[in-house]
Formats: C-alpha cells, sequence, structure tokens
C-alpha cells in the first residue's frame, strides 16, 4: 500500500513539473537557437533504438529466415493483369531479343 502510495505521488508529481518548466519565457542566446535541433536529434535517436531492438528481436525470433520461399508466395496467385497495357501485349519480340519491326 505504501509503494503504490509513493508511486502516485511520484507519477504525479511528474506530470506537474513540466508545466513548471514551460511557465517562463525562454531568453534568446546562443543555446536557445539549437534548443529544437536537439530535441529533434535526440528522438532520432531514440526511435531508431527503438527500431533497431525491435530488429534484432525479430530476427533471433526467426522472421527473416527463409525469405526466398517466402517471397515466393505472391508469385503463385493467379489473377488478371491489371498493369501491362494492351499495346504492350500485342508486340512480338524477335529471336535476338530485340523488338520486332512494324
Amino acid at each position: 500500500m505504501r509503494l503504490r502510495r509513493l508511486l502516485t505521488i511520484a507519477v504525479l508529481l511528474l506530470l506537474a513539473t513540466p508545466g513548471v518548466a514551460l511557465a517562463h519565457d525562454a531568453p534568446e542566446n546562443s543555446q536557445s537557437k539549437w534548443v529544437m535541433a536537439d530535441w529533434m536529434i535526440d528522438v532520432f535517436f531514440l526511435f531508431s533504438g527503438l527500431a533497431f531492438i525491435a530488429f534484432l528481436a525479430a530476427w533471433k525470433a526467426g522472421h527473416f529466415h527463409e525469405l526466398d520461399r517466402h517471397a515466393s508466395i505472391p508469385l503463385l496467385v493467379e489473377e488478371e493483369d491489371y498493369y501491362t497495357p494492351d499495346w504492350a501485349l500485342d508486340e512480338e519480340e524477335g529471336a535476338d531479343g530485340q523488338h520486332a519491326e512494324r
């Protein structure tokens, strides 16, 4: 019970402290010009680190094994070709791989 009360107080304190930091006007100086860049690079490294850890976990779980076999599954599905235009299907190739004369 005591641990729960301390945890609740700590969470409320952490939620209340950012308001104190935002409650004043920031003076313009040489360091304050880089605040946004510092924040963005910190978030980039944070998310890239988390993505790398997720990648390593997926690798260790075996999600990247036998990719050739998994990639061939969509090739086995028979469906109509919606992307090749009709004029491309009418052209014939010569024996040497060059397009035939029209």
